[in-house]
């Protein structure tokens, strides 16, 4: 079974930064999709970042601050996030697919304060 574990999260004041990681069980080869969701308090989950079969696509609320990137030796997919918002506060979720199934993490807070 796919496991994902992800790390990172935490409190930091507004204009900060943060780089969240994703441990994942097996070979990163194997997924063609990877990416990051995030859930806000009485919000529906959202995609942040998402990597594609190699393409890499953002939301448009997070263009120019996130960088989403894979390290295959650590079997890990990162997020640097920059110029933190109290928007962006929220649980942080890892998804990755394989043959059309989604695993996912048990996420990562990350709160902002203004």
């Amino acid at each position: 079974q796919v496991q994902l574990v992800e790390s990172g999260g935490g409190s930091v004041q507004a204009g900060g930064s943060l780089r969240l990681a994703c441990a994942v069980s097996e070979d990163l080869a194997g997924f063609n999709t990877v990416g990051w969701y995030r859930q806000a308090p009485g919000k529906m989950r959202e995609r942040v970042a998402r990597i594609f079969n190699d393409v890499i696509t953002y939301a448009d609320s997070v263009k120019g601050r996130c960088s989403i990137y894979r390290d295959y030796a650590k079997r890990a997919v990162n997020l640097q996030m920059n110029r933190l918002t109290t928007d962006d506060t929220g649980v942080y979720f890892c998804n990755a697919r394989s043959n059309g199934r989604d695993h996912w993490g048990q996420g990562t807070q990350v709160t902002v304060s203004a």
